[in-house]
């Protein structure tokens, strides 16, 4: 996520810790574009929260500190979050990239962090769900990484073998 602006803000999500201790917090912040109505629009890829992904509009709500906390999807974007946990290379950062790289091609966006191995994708609607999907199967069988749906359409669920 680049270009910050003085329309940015940190919308915050509360989250479930399973018994696991996943997520690793209670609390994820993403950034948004302030719409003024008292929604905003997310602007990058959620690492751990579930059911939303980067275009969608929430409904915000400002506590008494100031803290703008995420309410109701107002309205969806279409897109997709898909996060990976790296396993080729340990997760390094050029194993991190290539994944990146190769989905990039495909359609996506995102980016890597390297305390958990991740990628978060931003998958478009436009983005070649079919070979993403086949790609994220076949790369969990070599072993190379794990995934799953942070959030995911109909059009994305329509590619799933059956």
């Amino acid at each position: 996520m680049t270009n910050i602006s003085d329309d940015h803000v940190k919308v915050h999500f509360r989250m479930e810790i399973d018994e696991d201790g996943w997520p690793p917090a209670s609390v994820e912040s993403l950034w948004a574009v302030d719409l003024g109505d008292g929604t905003a629009r997310l602007v990058n890829t959620p690492w751990f929260v579930r059911g939303v992904a980067s275009g969608d509009i929430i409904r915000v709500q400002q506590d008494g500190d100031g803290v703008l906390w995420a309410g109701e999807t107002v309205r969806a974007s279409q897109n997709c979050t898909i996060r990976l946990i790296v396993l080729k290379d340990d997760g390094s950062a050029a194993a991190r990239q290539s994944v990146l790289d190769v989905f990039y091609r495909l359609g996506t966006t995102g980016e890597g962090i390297e305390q958990f191995r991740m990628v978060a994708l931003d998958v478009p609607p436009q983005a070649n769900l079919p070979k993403i999907r086949e790609l994220l199967e076949h790369g969990e069988t070599k072993e190379w990484w794990h995934w799953e749906e942070g959030c995911v359409t109909a059009a994305w669920e329509a590619t799933a073998r059956v």
